[in-house]
């Protein structure tokens, strides 16, 4: 999709619930214009925090189990886990700044 991992319901326990780090997902689907506007932004985040933060995408479409069991309606929703509990949901795009300051408290 944008650079950034696909997790799908078949590893999303794994990539996401089982990360040693806090990780950032982003519930996308290919339909959703903000979605792909926020494509540069994670591809920066992720480079950027690098070692501090894991970044990755779900596609809603594709993983409707994972979807619903964190029951996300809109797309893009931004989701932070860590140690296998969401801490933090975040839903539409958003300009970088923003989202590294939402993030603060969480890295």
């Amino acid at each position: 999709m944008s650079g950034v991992p696909e997790v799908t319901d078949a590893d999303f326990a794994e990539e996401v619930l089982g990360a040693g780090l806090p990780v950032l997902v982003e519930f996308t689907a290919d339909w959703c214009p903000p979605c792909r506007q926020m494509a540069p932004v994670l591809r920066s985040l992720a480079e950027a925090e690098q070692g501090r933060l894991k970044v990755v995408q779900l596609n809603v479409d594709a993983s409707p189990e994972t979807t619903n069991a964190y029951k996300v309606l809109s797309m893009p929703t931004f989701m932070v886990f860590r140690d296998g509990e969401p801490l933090r949901s975040m839903t539409g795009a958003r300009a970088e700044r923003r989202l590294r300051e939402e993030l603060r408290d969480v890295l």
